[in-house]
């Protein structure tokens, strides 16, 4: 008994403007910038109509993706509202797929732009198994203190009860075809610019590996040291990476790729021990990629930042399964190492319309 589950950070799905710009130039759209724009009423005006204009474009990228993972069970990143997921279902989604995703589940977490994490579910799985919601938890009010976490790393940016989450750690429970299955959905701190003479990912390793460690004692004060028996899936954007391809070279020459593994992270508490299987491992090191990160021509990589984990028995139940990582929307700027199909989605941009900055992954999962 067979269920397709998949994660995707769909980027920025908000049903709001965003007019700090016009004060503030760091959250200004850089082709406002190439305009002499007098009055923030002015500004609103333009701002509102590029962002019209462009997320036609790009959520039909982000529909056409999803179409392509065509998973039972999605868990999704960087959601605003419901009421954004319905209408994006409604207005993009059920021209490529139909009534996919009647189940929807959202619940508010911490982040300070309101993107929340969500899930998507089908009524029934491909093989016509159903698919039935029994429970939903939201963890994003634990602070430091309760899971004692708070250490003098955090010191600088945190207070002992600050919560842990930036997000949340959603746990979703349900069956398919009767058979229990758990699924824990959470999205982690951003690597943001560098501070103190760290980089962005050093920088804000701290906070991160705090939510790694909270993440894996809810789990195990669920199912036991180790995950125990249990059925269950770990999935999201986690904003790091243990291994990466450095990028070389350019179009006109070619790109090189060299591998760089065994990388300190915070994802190492989950794959420690075996706790959880990164099933994406599974795949050739030049295929694991979701992600392609540049800071102009110096600093160029791609990386695996969003993960489907399995406990050890769903490991032990799926030990020849692949998952498939859907890069047909990412822009053109984004370099394809030798061997991997280069298709694009129509009117995908050089940056910019694309489906999302992320790559959803996704994998059958047979459920014991």
């Amino acid at each position: 008994m067979a269920v397709r589950i998949g994660t995707f950070n769909i980027e920025n799905l908000l049903t709001r403007f965003d007019f700090g710009g016009f004060r503030n130039q760091l959250r200004q759209d850089r082709v406002m910038r190439l305009y002499s724009v007098s009055s923030e009423q002015s500004y609103q005006q333009l701002e509102a109509a590029r962002m019209v204009a462009s997320t036609d474009d790009t959520r039909q990228l982000t529909a056409l993706a999803i179409a392509d993972v065509d998973a039972d069970i999605l868990c999704l990143q960087e959601v605003e509202s419901r009421e954004a997921l319905d209408a994006f279902e409604h207005g993009y989604l059920y021209k490529m797929m139909g009534e996919g995703y009647r189940q929807k589940y959202l619940i508010v977490g911490n982040d300070s732009r309101g993107i929340d994490v969500a899930v998507m579910m089908r009524e029934k799985t491909r093989d016509g198994e159903p698919i039935e919601f029994v429970d939903i938890r939201s963890h994003a009010a634990i602070t430091f203190r309760q899971f004692d976490l708070f250490n003098p790393l955090l010191a600088e940016t945190e207070k002992p009860d600050d919560k842990i989450f930036r997000r949340d750690c959603l746990e979703l429970d349900v069956r398919i075809g009767g058979r229990p299955l758990t699924l824990y959905v959470s999205h982690l701190k951003s690597m943001t610019s560098p501070r103190n003479g760290l980089d962005g990912r050093q920088a804000t390793a701290p906070l991160r590996r705090a939510e790694a460690l909270a993440i894996r004692r809810i789990i195990e004060e669920r199912f036991g040291p180790g995950g125990g028996s249990g059925a269950f899936v770990l999935c999201g954007d986690m904003n790091d990476y243990q291994e990466k391809l450095i990028v070389s070279g350019g179009r006109k020459g070619g790109y090189g790729f060299a591998h760089e593994g065994e990388l300190e992270s915070a994802l190492d508490i989950f794959t420690q021990d075996q706790f959880l299987e990164n099933v994406v491992g599974r795949l050739p090191v030049d295929e694991r990629w979701t992600l392609y990160h540049t800071r102009g021509l110096e600093e160029r990589h791609l990386c695996q930042l969003d993960y489907v984990f399995l406990s050890q028995a769903l490991s032990r139940a799926n030990p020849h399964g692949l998952p498939e990582i859907v890069r047909a929307g990412q822009p053109y700027r984004t370099p394809f190492p030798p061997g991997q199909p280069e298709e694009r989605y129509p009117r995908t941009g050089w940056d910019r319309p694309k489906a999302s900055d992320h790559c959803p992954v996704v994998m059958s999962i047979e459920i014991p």
